[in-house]
């Protein structure tokens, strides 16, 4: 086996136990999108102690740390993101969250603990690293617009950028020990749609007096699927869903108007564009066809993320020779949606999977649910596989 392979896993395990601390006290205490200011002074105390220089301050509480290697080369960048979710965790588990209503449900919380355990891997072995490695400690991946335009916006990548950037995610449906990779095109670009339909309220026993706005949203919400069966590209894979529904009349009373929230998500920027017009364009003659009016605000969100193929290709043999080819999978396309995607819009980047359930454990609560946990043997598996594709990177 390769001999840099053989120290990289043999630190991970001997920082194993240390790692799932990290893990457990961010699980603990979870911070919402843009308010990480306790989980960024505890990664600073973290590099402080270590010894491993960073700039804090990026959009609050975002953080960028530092180790070069002991020969000149290339720079890449490392990412994990800091923030959690607004859920009520179910859960009784020691480590389970202490802030009520608030849950590291997408697995934040094991992206920024292991990214300081690939820290103190690479930190003790800049022997083998050419160039330098750079650490984003990422704040406000859920919400728009995302900590990732933020800090690049202030500057975070640097200038000249990197050569490229890696990032890994949590991946429940995948058991832990296997990660998963996948070339070009994966995650999808991802809108907010926001539609008020107003009409006439009144009684409901008499609609012939009134310009009812929830059978005029019910026909605006089919005709609107049109644009995915009709006016899509087949080739192009489209989503569009409307999640929330907001008519306050009574069962004897129609509103005055109807609010409708959903989320537009595609590959293709010409296609993501126009389909904007028409989604506009569908629901204000909808209305106007029952006498009704329409206001539509598409709030753009995230680009579709793109790993690029050299990037992609060389962390893919690299995991082939970390974890063995029969743990390392093909990732089919999502239409879920990852702030990553702006990074991948300026640099070669590369975002693979890190595999987090056991089935035998009963560990397979997908993302976003109040009942997720993982396997914490991930912690190991991700800390020395991205310490391991870090150097790979810059060989």
């Amino acid at each position: 086996m390769n001999p840099v392979i053989n120290l990289i896993k043999n630190r991970a395990k001997d920082i194993h136990p240390l790692i799932v601390s990290y893990r457990r006290h961010f699980h603990q205490h979870p911070e919402l999108s843009f308010e990480e200011f306790e989980t960024s002074n505890f990664i600073k105390e973290f590099l402080i102690q270590n010894n491993i220089p960073f700039k804090d301050g990026y959009v609050k509480t975002g953080i960028v740390a530092s180790v070069k290697g002991n020969k000149p080369g290339k720079t890449i960048l490392l990412r994990a993101d800091m923030d959690a979710l607004p859920i009520l965790e179910q859960s009784v588990q020691p480590y389970s969250s202490k802030n009520t209503g608030v849950m590291h449900a997408c697995g934040h919380d094991v992206h920024s603990a292991s990214l300081m355990g690939t820290a103190l891997i690479l930190n003790d072995l800049k022997e083998f690293i050419a160039g330098e490695v750079k650490f984003i400690f990422q704040p406000g991946e859920e919400v728009l617009p995302g900590g990732a335009s933020l800090m690049i916006k202030e500057g975070a990548l640097g200038n000249p950028l990197p050569v490229s950037i890696m990032g890994q995610h949590v991946f429940p449906q995948l058991e832990v020990g296997k990660v998963g990779f996948r070339k070009g095109k994966y995650m999808a670009s991802t809108d907010e749609v926001y539609i008020t339909v107003k009409g006439k309220g009144g009684h409901g026993a008499m609609p012939h007096l009134n310009i009812d706005p929830i059978t005029t949203a019910a026909q605006l919400i089919i005709a609107l699927q049109q644009l995915v069966s009709r006016l899509a590209t087949p080739d192009i894979p489209t989503v569009l869903s409307f999640g929330k529904i907001i008519g306050n009349g009574a069962t004897n009373v129609i509103p005055d108007e109807v609010k409708l929230e959903g989320t537009f998500r595609t590959f293709d920027e010409e296609w993501r564009n126009n389909a904007h017009h028409k989604i506009r364009e569908i629901a204000q003659t909808t209305a106007a066809a029952f006498g009704a009016s329409c206001e539509v605000n598409i709030v753009r969100g995230y680009p579709f993320l793109v790993n690029d193929n050299k990037t992609t290709q060389l962390a893919l043999d690299g995991a082939v020779e970390y974890l063995g080819e029969h743990n390392v999978v093909d990732l089919d396309l999502r239409m879920t949606a990852e702030d990553f995607a702006y990074y991948s819009q300026l640099m070669p980047a590369c975002f693979y999977r890190l595999g987090t359930g056991n089935n035998q454990k009963g560990i397979t609560s997908n993302v976003h649910t109040a009942t997720f946990d993982i396997d914490e043997k991930a912690l190991e598996v991700g800390s020395g596989l991205m310490a391991y594709l870090a150097i790979k990177q810059l060989m």
